[in-house]
Order: C-alpha cells, then sequence, then structure tokens
C-alpha cells in the first residue's frame, strides 16, 4: 500500500545526488555480471594508507572508544587539524574553531543550516559540485549560479560575481581545486573574491577538500591566507576521503569564527552527536602524520589524468581540457550531440542522454553536465586504475565512432 500522506514541499524541491545515482546504476550492473568501467564516483582507487588502517585496528580493541565523546570531536583531532591548518594553509587557527564532522559533506549541510534564512541567496560558480544548491535549498536559502566555461578555463571572474550579487546575497562558494572541473583558481581570483566578500559582507565557504591534488606546479590558493581580513566570514570546508583515501571512513572537518564552530556543535548535537570514535583516531593518524602516501597518489593520478585528457580529445566530436587539479576529466561532448552516434546510429539531444547511452551500450559510467550546472560536459574521474582508463577510454571512442566506422 502506497503512502498518501504529503511529503515536505522542502524535500520534494531537491534532487538525488546525480553522482551517486550514476555510480549506483553501475554497480548494480556489475552485481549482475556486467563488465562496466565507471568514471562515476570521486573515489580513490587507493586503499587507506596501512599505518593509518593500523591506527584504528589498535583503537577498536580500545573500550574507551566505545563511549560517547565531545560532539565536536575528540581534542586531539581538533588541535591536529589546527595544526594542520598551519602547516599546509599557512594561518592559524584555534581547536575551538574546528568541528568533526561525519564526512565532509555533513560540514557542507551543517553551513548552509548555519548561516542562511529563508530568502537568502547563495552565489554558485558552475561548474559546481551537485550537492550545493540541493544544501541551499535545504536551508531554504536559493542558489544563484555564475557560470564560467571551459574558454575561460572554468575560473569565474569578479565582474560576473558582482552583477549576481543582490541585497539577499548571503554567502559565495569558493571550491579550488575544484569538482568537477579540475580547474585550480588563480591566486589573482581568489584574492578577489575574498576582498569582495569583505566589501559587501558575504560569507565565504570554502570547499578545500581537493586541496593536496594539484599538478604541473600549480598550488592551491586558500583564501583565507590569501585574504586575512575575511576569516571573520570565513568558513573552510574539508575532510581526509580524497587526500587520504578515506571516503568509506566518512570524517569531514569545518573551521570557522569560534562563534560560529560553537553553534555547529550544538546543530551537530541534535543531528548526529560525534563521529564515530574509530574513524576519529584513523584521521588524526592522517592529518598528524607525513604526506609521503598522499604524495605517491598525486603521481598516480598526475600520469593517470595524461592518459585519460590524451584519450578524450582522440574522440571525434569531444574536447577536454587539461586539468590542473582533483582528478576529473571535465569534457565538452556537444560535439556528439544531435548527430549520429553509437552503433545504432541514435541521436541524443542532451549530454544526460548521452552519458545514459553510452553506460546502456558501452557500459562506460560517467556523470553528466546537467549534474554539475554544465550541460553539454561530461565529467570523468580518473581515481580509477590505469587499465580501466585505457579500457574505458577504448570503449567510448569505439562507441562514439561506430557510426562513421
Amino acid at each position: 500500500m502506497s503512502n498518501s500522506l504529503p511529503l515536505s514541499e522542502r524535500i520534494n524541491h531537491v534532487a538525488p545526488s546525480a553522482t551517486l545515482a550514476v555510480d549506483t546504476k553501475a554497480k548494480a550492473m556489475k552485481a549482475q555480471g556486467v563488465d562496466v568501467v565507471g568514471f562515476g564516483a570521486g573515489e580513490p582507487n587507493f586503499a587507506t594508507p596501512q599505518e593509518i588502517v593500523a591506527v584504528a585496528a589498535e583503537a577498536v580493541v580500545d573500550p574507551k572508544n566505545y563511549k560517547y565523546t565531545p560532539t565536536a570531536g575528540l581534542p586531539e583531532l581538533r588541535a591536529a587539524i589546527a595544526d594542520k591548518t598551519l602547516r599546509d594553509s599557512g594561518y592559524e587557527v584555534k581547536p575551538e574553531q574546528v568541528v568533526v564532522t561525519n564526512g565532509g559533506k555533513q560540514g557542507v549541510y551543517e553551513a548552509m543550516q548555519l548561516i542562511l534564512n529563508d530568502g537568502d541567496e547563495v552565489i554558485i560558480p558552475t561548474p559546481y559540485w551537485t550537492s550545493y544548491p540541493e544544501m541551499v535549498k535545504l536551508a531554504g536559502g536559493k542558489p544563484v549560479e555564475v557560470f564560467a566555461g571551459a574558454e575561460v578555463g572554468f575560473e569565474p571572474n569578479i565582474e560576473d560575481i558582482e552583477k549576481a550579487r543582490t541585497d539577499k546575497t548571503k554567502a559565495i562558494i569558493v571550491t579550488s581545486p575544484n569538482n568537477p572541473t579540475g580547474a585550480v583558481w588563480s591566486e589573482k581570483t581568489i584574492k578577489q573574491i575574498g576582498e569582495w566578500a569583505v566589501e559587501h559582507g558575504v560569507w565565504v565557504l570554502s570547499d578545500e577538500i581537493y586541496e593536496h591534488l594539484t599538478y604541473d606546479g600549480v598550488k592551491t590558493t586558500y583564501i583565507g591566507a590569501a585574504v586575512p581580513e575575511v576569516r571573520g566570514q570565513l568558513i573552510v570546508l574539508n575532510g581526509v576521503a580524497k587526500t587520504y583515501a578515506m571516503p568509506g571512513w566518512r570524517v569531514g572537518w569545518l573551521i570557522a569564527p569560534p562563534e560560529v564552530a560553537k553553534e555547529a556543535a550544538k546543530l551537530q548535537g541534535h543531528m548526529t552527536s560525534n563521529v564515530n570514535n574509530i574513524a576519529q583516531c584513523a584521521a588524526l593518524a592522517a592529518v598528524a602524520g607525513p604526506l609521503d602516501a598522499v604524495e605517491m597518489m598525486r603521481e598516480a593520478f598526475d600520469k593517470r589524468r595524461g592518459i585519460i585528457v590524451s584519450a578524450l580529445n582522440d574522440i571525434e566530436g569531444v574536447h577536454c581540457p587539461t586539468p590542473n587539479g582533483a582528478f576529473y576529466a571535465f569534457a565538452d561532448v556537444r560535439g556528439l550531440l544531435n548527430r549520429p552516434v553509437g552503433p545504432n546510429g541514435l541521436e541524443f539531444e542532451t549530454s544526460s542522454d548521452l552519458a545514459a547511452a553510452l553506460l546502456d551500450e558501452a557500459h562506460v559510467a560517467a556523470v553528466p553536465g546537467e549534474a554539475f550546472g554544465a550541460p553539454g560536459y561530461m565529467r570523468f574521474s580518473y581515481a580509477v586504475a590505469d587499465d580501466q582508463i585505457v579500457e574505458g577510454m577504448r570503449r567510448f571512442k569505439e562507441w562514439a565512432e561506430a557510426t562513421r566506422a
């Protein structure tokens, strides 16, 4: 019997996660015995470094970890995150400014709940991570997109941001290195956004979860270091998932002014209380430890980046700029739309339809640009094994060019 009682308007206005939808369908096909090459989820294929796992194994037999701990996180982990921020970002924060969350996603969600009232607007440089606008809506806010395409390196300019500002603008999201594009915004752009935010009294939400994954000598610019004056209205979002190959451990954090962090802990106290203690112990080993394993993974991603970008640009109708960060290739596939594609010579009007056919017919999973506010593009995660990249790109090319074979 179906439930005819209505759900909230808020949840009805929120779209499901497109990246998780693609990954779920790909995994379901694999479970049915289909050989799928999955470029959908942003999930490193490396195992979590053994020294981190060893700390967790030791923690799991320690009875002190079987109890509730402070909602805002283990004190030693909050201190280590503060130390790591000074080491990596170049400016000082206090442990009481840190709140440990159940993955980076919870930190983003909490930040929106903390700062938004109904009708408040959040400027979201686009292409964007798929959950940003939905989390804004869940907090009663309104997402305002500012698009920057491949021709400008997917990097927003301050003029377009200013045009989008209204008297309802409450916040702007900064994501560099960027998901889905892999773009690393210049120091000039980061500084301009920070100074603009200070001038107009706008919150900055800086998602820095890909901070260590940069290439070709390009470095992440931290807005809290570049514009010290912004720190009183800055919420930094981060976690261990991408840097340390720990997506399943579900440990993230937010860093905010002390009074805001206190309110975040209050909110979390009514949501989840403390993060899993075993996972927090593992995260402590990660953030307090050396970056040797991180560098090894970064070098592997760098190699894969070259392989996938070259292969994508070898497909007629596809153009892929070279990303300088994260582990995503964001390919322009508009040249494959509205023309015969695939062995059946079908025409596709949207990148969403194209991605669905690519998965169904060639068994290659990628996320369509519609998920990121960028129709006509497709995101390929290269956080997968080298041989899978080669095979997936072979299938994509063979499928896309079959009509002209």
